[in-house]
């Protein structure tokens, strides 16, 4: 039997890109809100778009029952932001929309799955529309703020130590250095924890930004050893100390030209960029001319993504899920749901949004790769 709830209708998206997990946190929330507190759910497609647009269909215990399993995401994703969202060849401010929408159906909260992106438009959602929101942190970074982990991460950090575990085979038949990309823009968590669990000899991440000549020299440091082959990990935001300088300049002037655009002075149309050579195959191309040694490069990309939730995250969804929907019965909106020891808690979400967890030079991970004699690049 239905508890009494103080919320009789909630909206629920993902937004941003797919992860592992997305299914299995839908089914967490549903099934919690519709058993235990007879909550009307309202599926919307394809993130935030499908909202503007008013695409949606109701969520049943049918609707999400054997999904727990699945990758992807029954309801579709999109990077779209409802207030600058592509309509009709413009970019449009579609928030009064959106929210107009939510209204209509009845909606009293919208619950969104998403990363960083998605904890800033659900709080624009809030701030600026009045549309009350609750988010669950999704992205395989773990670069949320306010939460141990995020889902999805566990995921991919195992595909990612698995292709690590099977290049030491190739690497140490052919007597090669192998270079594996993984994902990580900003934060370096995936390639650290996949890099450290797959016994990557060099692991380099954006937080760090390496010395080159370093890390040519750790790796010939070993082949003098005795040791015939190096696995290097690395992030695809990794930079370089000199490219860590420029990338800050370019920070610089996007800043200026950011409050330029909106003191309303001219400034020109942005330029069409150099195409840069990937950022994997160029570290090979340099380690390769510094040592004289063979290196091959493997880069995951979306594979980290795809596929099948461990258990663990499966387990972390089903707890934020049904953490989320006991908020919600509460009246309790606003907040993300995060992870804290054991507990899964509401964090305010203005204490969230526009912000990023990356890794500190002083955590326990940075001190255990050191101390296992792994290269981070410095």
């Amino acid at each position: 039997m239905a508890q009494q709830s103080k919320t009789q209708c909630i909206g629920i998206l993902t937004s941003g890109g797919d992860c592992p997990g997305l299914n299995a946190a839908i089914r967490g929330v549903a099934k919690a809100a519709l058993s235990k507190y007879g909550i009307k759910i309202i599926g919307i497609l394809d993130g935030f778009r499908g909202l503007a647009e008013n695409r949606t269909l109701v969520l049943d215990d049918y609707a999400v029952s054997g999904i727990l399993t699945h990758g992807g995401t029954i309801l579709g994703t999109s990077r779209d932001k409802p207030h600058k969202m592509p309509m009709g060849g413009k970019i449009m401010d579609m928030t009064a929309v959106a929210v107009q929408n939510a209204k209509r159906l009845g909606i009293e909260c919208l619950v969104c799955l998403g990363g960083g992106g998605t904890q800033k438009n659900a709080l624009h959602l809030w701030k600026e529309g009045g549309l009350n929101v609750m988010t669950l942190p999704k992205t395989i970074d773990n670069d949320v703020v306010h939460t141990d982990i995020t889902f999805g991460f566990d995921t991919a950090m195992t595909i990612a130590t698995e292709a690590i575990d099977r290049l030491h085979t190739t690497a140490t038949s052919h007597h090669r250095m192998m270079v594996c990309e993984v994902m990580g823009h900003n934060a370096g968590w995936l390639a650290l924890g996949a890099g450290i669990a797959g016994g990557a000899d060099v692991i380099l991440i954006p937080e760090i930004p390496y010395d080159l000549a370093a890390v040519a020299e750790h790796l010939l440091e070993r082949r003098r050893s005795g040791k015939r082959f190096s696995i290097i990990a690395v992030a695809e935001g990794a930079l370089s100390q000199e490219e860590a300088v420029a990338a800050a300049r370019e920070r610089e002037k996007k800043k200026e030209h950011k409050q330029k655009q909106r003191r309303g002075k001219n400034s020109p149309a942005n330029a069409v960029g150099i195409v840069r050579e990937p950022m994997a195959s160029r570290l090979a191309r340099q380690i390769q001319q510094l040592t004289g040694i063979e290196v091959r490069v493997t880069s995951l990309g979306h594979v980290q993504r795809g596929g099948i939730p461990t258990p663990a995250d499966r387990l972390l969804c089903s707890r934020l899920g049904t953490k989320a929907a006991e908020l919600l019965a509460s009246g309790n909106y606003n907040v993300m749901v995060g992870v804290k020891g054991e507990a899964c808690v509401p964090v305010p979400l203005e204490k969230v949004a526009g912000y990023i967890k990356t890794v500190s030079l002083d955590h326990e991970w940075i001190r255990t790769a050191r101390l296992v004699g792994t290269c981070l690049g410095d």
